[in-house]
């Protein structure tokens, strides 16, 4: 008999995959976590049924929501992720120089827990030395730190549940509090053909709070519609100003320097969204 899982990332469309087993169900205080292997993307983690990363192409992600923050930002030294318990942001922030401490907060420990047992490939980097992992309320968190941070990143899931809070005006403008005077935070802000009104939304609030504003993308086959979306607030950072000398070597598997300019280069249903 075979086992297939389908997300319904709308009420009338869904993706599906093949499902080996599973390897971890457990309801934990914040929401449903599974962790299945599935037959095509290697090990997946479910979060209320959503899916957040796979070993296949969460390289994609994490690379895009830290890469272009930190390349564009002259001297990151002190980062935040504000969820990302998979680990997966913490491994590529860590692969800068520059970064003397990497901080990652996240809600749910469970979710750090299971990474660290079934995607080891993506949580490899939280016992590094330079990282700093709390389990806690990452908008709390924000609240709390004052003039802190060089790049603030939220890898945060969809706006439901104990995420909603991060997508509000109030969020952003703690984050803008928490950054240094020229400070970059970036936030993925879903897809531009289910959610146009969130990335609209977004959009304004960052561009009322922070002088420059970017939304750029990437493609993400587990993520609904495979087109993704990151907005970029800076204080006073262009991330298409970047100089040249500032792209060093790094290993990676999808960014690049042409890629990070590329990404913010949007087709027209997505530049109308933003007017």
């Amino acid at each position: 008999m075979e086992f297939w899982f389908t997300e319904k990332q709308t009420e009338r469309f869904g993706i599906t995959m093949k499902i080996k087993r599973t390897l971890h169900s457990e309801k934990t205080a914040f929401q449903q976590l599974d962790m299945v292997e599935t037959e095509e993307f290697g090990n997946m983690l479910l979060l209320d049924g959503m899916v957040m990363t796979t070993e296949k192409d969460e390289f994609v992600y994490h690379e895009m929501v830290t890469h272009v923050p930190l390349f564009t930002h002259p001297n990151p030294k002190h980062v935040l992720v504000v969820g990302g318990g998979d680990g997966g942001a913490i491994r590529e922030v860590i692969k800068h120089p520059s970064v003397e401490k990497a901080t990652l907060v996240d809600i749910d420990g469970k979710v750090i827990e299971y990474s660290k047992k079934f995607l080891p490939t993506i949580a490899c980097a939280l016992e590094d030395a330079r990282v700093d992992v709390q389990v806690d309320d990452g908008f709390m968190h924000i609240a709390k730190s004052e003039n802190e941070y060089d790049v603030i990143m939220v890898d945060s899931t969809e706006p439901v549940g104990p995420a909603a809070k991060l997508f509000e005006r109030g969020f952003y403008e703690g984050i803008s509090k928490a950054l240094k005077e020229d400070g970059i935070f970036v936030a993925q802000t879903d897809n531009p053909w289910f959610h146009q009104d969130l990335i609209t939304n977004v959009y304004k609030d960052v561009q009322e709070i922070f002088p420059i504003t970017r939304l750029y993308t990437c493609n993400i086959p587990t993520y609904p519609s495979g087109m993704w979306t990151f907005t970029i607030g800076s204080k006073k950072h262009d991330p298409l100003k970047v100089e040249a000398t500032r792209f060093h070597e790094i290993d990676t598997k999808y960014y690049t320097k042409d890629i990070h300019n590329a990404a913010f280069v949007l087709p027209k249903f997505v530049q109308d969204l933003l007017k």
